[in-house]
């Protein structure tokens, strides 16, 4: 990741991930275009693919639970519901609010296009600390803090963990969000299955390790 002076981040966001782009391959996908190993489906990729300034480790109030079913990955995604009790582990990546734009349109299956208006909205602060973008699952931006003077920023579903069905994530997909704690946290197996199975009760401790990539190292 190359380095910037703060001066130079008048134009950054931090991009806050809690579920599979935790793991910096998987969000490379949404960067650089293709298919995440253990995905379905290739990304197109953002406008401008240059890698993350910087990513950290962030802890956040609030809930992950895991919903829907995911043209990617064939099972349930996680979300995060900022009002519910409880801890949510993320990592935060330095990115341009164009870039930011582009990884949410990507996410609601949606090319990449030039202005955006996404990443002006972000650049300025949210009403109420939201912004409903849309009506996708993921179209509903959070804003959960400030890091050197940038907005942490995230985006999840509209309803809360309490309003919606709650689905069975696939092995694939748990693989791609242990890969992601391991990097950016150097968490152990066990503090990863400890994770994951309070969270989707019906996930066993261990499923997915098999098919967990090797890490490429905290970032």
């Amino acid at each position: 990741m190359t380095t910037l002076s703060i001066d130079d981040w008048a134009d950054h966001v931090w991009y806050v991930s809690y579920g599979s782009n935790m793991w910096a391959t998987r969000l490379a996908c949404y960067l650089e275009g293709g298919t995440p190993p253990g995905g379905d489906r290739a990304n197109p990729g953002a406008r401008d693919q240059t890698p993350p300034v910087r990513s950290t480790a962030i802890d956040l109030p609030g809930t992950l639970y895991f919903a829907g079913r995911s043209a990617q990955w064939g099972g349930g995604v996680a979300f995060y519901d900022h009002l519910s009790a409880g801890f949510t582990a993320a990592r935060a990546y330095l990115v341009t609010a164009q870039q930011f734009a582009d990884v949410a349109a990507q996410e609601m299956r949606r090319e990449p296009v030039d202005r955006d208006p996404l990443a002006d909205v972000v650049l300025s602060p949210l009403p109420d600390g939201r912004h409903r973008a849309g009506p996708g699952v993921y179209e509903t931006l959070v804003d959960v803090g400030s890091l050197d003077g940038r907005p942490l920023l995230t985006f999840t579903a509209p309803h809360s963990a309490h309003e919606t069905e709650h689905t069975d994530p696939s092995d694939a997909y748990l693989a791609a969000m242990a890969a992601g704690l391991q990097e950016s946290r150097d968490w152990t197996d066990a503090q990863i299955d400890d994770y994951l199975t309070t969270r989707a009760p019906d996930v066993s401790r261990g499923r997915g390790r098999g098919d967990r990539p090797q890490s490429r190292g905290a970032r």
